[in-house]
């Protein structure tokens, strides 16, 4: 078996137990000592007592937990896929390959259940945060019940931190009135490095350090990965040279291969999988298994599982498709590949300091399976389907220079999500085969004695917590901060690691999101389609008229045959298993609405502009978030602002709000105002000031005609100044649902993150006069803007 530190946790103290709080450490934070009262008056003549500093047991390993994003199962070459992994792949060879390991089928409910060990409706995240619902199983707000294990190992003496993507926050909580108390820094983790959202650019991301929002660096080579892997490897060697006594817990969460597709400007332009992708998807799936099988990944007899019609043959496509679709693979596969050899970086500093061989270093391959955003076709900026305007073939290809760079927000057909599956198909969303596998290794030489081996019991993203608490050889807490613990939901893996044969002791997990449900049991697995990712309406209105399948995963892994007709009795027991889990783990009301969910007076959650038509702005106000930004999609409105121009002129951003791939700004340029709307990076539209603004006290005023008649419509724009009319232009065609989500913000005096145009400089775009303060008001439906006066 493996050796953990101690079997008995030692501290610096032994504290006062009050009644019922059982072994030390079940209780947490460690009650303060209790002392007699010192009733000598000088203090030469008593000695005070010793330092009360709390260490967890000798010989505690590090913790590094390594989450890639929505990569999907047989990507990496250490799982048989096309894209090389040497970190994950030198990892394994020396520690230990996990074939049989699942996640949730959306980002927020795997990566609460990874942090807490609980299952995601326990920890009230059945779906991603920005979709929340008023139900208990789904508020997106994470129980005190439920506490990370950073709290945890920050409780026994451990240095905490936290770099990358987090996606465990409610977007009606990230600005600057906060509350922070769910925000990383507040959760039990000394240092956050990351942002919060479910994705951001990697070129021009909204960086938070602590509860503090940064800039992006002025560095055209900047790239999220790099930046993310250089804090954490700075951090790791700052806190192990001031404080060695205490062991590091680091959570590593990098934003690839989640979209955007963005390589490093570098691995860009080497190309390194140019023309690697060219014989499609389906002979690369039949090229993955052979491997699979030929690296003992998957037994010799299995079976590909068939794709779902919705995805074409490749040979079936057009020349064109075929173009378009391989040069989408070969820079996700070259985003990928960056990536695991930034954790390459981070695994040889921590061998350069002497800490690998007592590290315990769990790299996880991805949160949820492969994307389905960019559908059939894929697109070259995201948000282009959601705002109802479709990129077809035609336009990708007219596009196809520029993919992957800068310039585009790009994501691959979901053909290449399900290859990415094999043996099974399916992908994100789906609760069973894509959606719920993801690669694992374990690495930890100090405490794990065979090399090079697989191990295939059945494990989750829910046993990682339990399994560092083994590890480090301390209790599962029940109490934390005063509040009473939801029992850890999760297996310990620690079982496995000395003998590959042991009895599987993960027997029984459910799985739900949307409606989409699938329960594992001793080998067997059932499974509900109620949507697929692709479908905008379920299959059937009533969740009881789904139709179920049946598969033995022991000796089907692909998930290739159902056998729901041979095994009846069996369907039936799994489908009460399923209900019987649902009401111990809080899974009830599913809910399978899908966009309705955007809007969060139909959901059910907080919004902090619900009912607002008007906000007052002020200096210093950037990073507001689209959740936390007054609606300026599909309405018309009046943006007045109060400045101050000094002598010689003004230039600069005034108001801003997303970026490059859609957005508009109202700026200063040759002292002139202007406003622009960008239009998903393919159109801009320009209304322009005749003269310049005059010097002294000016009210810029810009009006958003907008002409009504459902989303994403046209509108008129107006540039007034101290209430003359200077200028007015058509904005042919708008974004009516949706700019960028959490990554780009509405910001005052500036264009923070990537500019909205390429008008100004992308950094230095400051307004250099004074503003006093800028209101920002929705007109009335039947009011009309553009009257030439100020509205009242």
């Amino acid at each position: 078996m493996s050796e953990p530190a101690d079997a008995t946790p030692k501290i610096d103290y032994v504290p006062i137990a009050s009644p019922g709080q059982g072994l030390p450490g079940e209780v947490l934070p460690f009650p303060e000592p209790q002392y007699e009262p010192i009733t000598e008056p000088d203090y030469r003549r008593v000695n005070p007592p010793p330092r009360q500093d709390i260490r967890p047991p000798k010989g505690a390993p590090n913790i590094v937990i390594v989450l890639m994003d929505q990569l999907a199962y047989a990507d990496p070459s250490t799982f048989g896929g096309q894209i090389r992994t040497p970190t994950l792949d030198r990892l394994a060879e020396n520690g230990l390959t996990y074939t049989n390991f699942h996640v949730n089928a959306l980002c927020s409910p795997s990566r609460m259940a990874l942090l807490t060990g609980r299952n995601q409706h326990q920890c009230s995240t059945s779906t991603v945060v920005d979709t929340s619902t008023g139900y208990p199983s789904d508020s997106g707000v994470r129980p005190e019940s439920c506490a990370t294990i950073g709290r945890v190992l920050g409780s026994w003496g451990y240095v905490t931190s936290y770099f990358g993507k987090c996606h465990e926050v409610p977007p009606y909580e990230i600005s600057m009135s906060g509350p922070f108390d769910r925000w990383p820094a507040r959760s039990g983790w000394d240092k956050f490095y990351g942002y919060l959202a479910g994705e951001q650019s990697s070129l021009n991301p909204n960086l938070i350090d602590g509860t503090t929002h940064i800039g992006t660096p002025n560095d055209p080579e900047y790239h999220f990965n790099i930046d993310v892997t250089d804090q954490a490897i700075a951090w790791m060697r700052g806190t192990r040279s001031l404080t060695p006594d205490r062991p590091f817990l680091m959570y590593y969460s990098q934003s690839a291969g989640h979209p955007p597709h963005t390589p490093p400007k570098e691995w860009l332009e080497k190309d390194p999988y140019k023309g690697k992708f060219d014989q499609g998807w389906d002979v690369m799936r039949e090229e993955i298994l052979a491997r699979q099988k030929a690296m003992g990944i998957v037994a010799p007899d299995t079976q590909l599982a068939e794709n779902p019609p919705y995805v074409g043959t490749w040979d079936t496509l057009t020349d064109d498709e075929k173009k378009v679709f391989s040069r989408q693979m070969e820079v996700y596969a070259a985003l990928v590949e960056s990536a695991d050899r930034e954790v390459g970086r981070l695994v040889d500093a921590i061998d350069e300091i002497g800490e690998l061989d007592n590290t315990l270093f769990i790299y996880i391959a991805g949160d949820n399976g492969g994307s389905s955003i960019g559908e059939e076709n894929g697109v070259f900026v995201e948000w282009s389907g959601l705002n109802e305007a479709p990129e077809d073939v035609d336009y990708l290809l007219k596009r196809l220079e520029d993919y992957g760079g800068p310039k585009s927000y790009p994501n691959y057909s979901v053909g290449w999500a399900l290859a990415g599956s094999t043996p099974a198909t399916w992908c994100i969303q789906m609760a069973h085969a894509g959606g719920n596998m993801a690669g694992m290794v374990v690495h930890w030489p100090k405490g794990i004695k065979p090399k090079g081996e697989k191990r295939r019991q059945y494990t989750s993203l829910i046993d990682v917590v339990p399994t560092v608490l083994e590890a480090v050889g301390i209790p599962e807490p029940k109490v934390v901060a005063g509040v009473p613990q939801t029992p850890v939901a999760g297996v310990a893996m620690n079982y496995s690691f000395d003998d590959g044969q042991a009895k599987e002791r993960h027997t029984t997990q459910y799985n739900e999101v949307s409606g989409n449900r699938s329960i594992y049991h001793d080998g067997w697995l059932a499974a509900v389609v109620h949507r697929a990712p692709w479908e905008h309406k379920p299959r059937v209105e009533r969740f009881e008229d789904d139709t179920w399948e049946l598969f033995h995963m022991a000796e089907d892994f692909g998930l290739a045959n159902d056998v729901a007709d041979q095994y009846p009795e069996k369907l039936e027991e799994m489908k009460r298993l399923f209900h019987e889990e649902a009401l111990k783990y809080g899974v009830y009301p599913l809910d399978d609405r899908s966009f309705e969910r955007l809007n969060p007076v139909a959901a059910g959650r907080p919004d902090l502009m619900w009912g607002r038509t008007e906000l007052t702005l002020y200096p210093g106000m950037t990073g507001m978030t689209e959740n936390t930004f007054i609606n300026t999609k599909a309405v018309s409105y009046t943006i007045t602002a109060q400045l101050d121009v000094p002598e010689g002129g003004a230039e600069g951003v005034v108001l801003s709000q997303a970026g490059q791939t859609g957005g508009w700004s109202l700026y200063v340029k040759d002292g002139k105002p202007k406003y622009v709307y960008n239009w998903l990076a393919r159109e801009e539209y320009a209304v322009e000031g005749a003269k310049p603004l005059p010097e002294g006290p000016v009210e810029l005023r810009f009006d958003f005609d907008y002409d009504g008649g459902g989303l994403h419509k046209g509108a008129t724009g107006r540039l007034y100044v101290n209430g003359d009319q200077v200028g007015e232009g058509r904005i042919d065609r708008t974004m009516g649902a949706i700019y960028s989500l959490a990554g780009e913000t509405a910001d005052v005096g500036m264009d923070a993150w990537s500019p909205v145009t390429d008008d100004y400089d992308p950094w230095d775009n400051a307004f250099t006069g004074t503003i006093h303060k800028i209101t920002v008001k929705l007109h009335d439906p039947a009011e009309k803007a553009g009257t030439g006066t100020s509205p009242a």
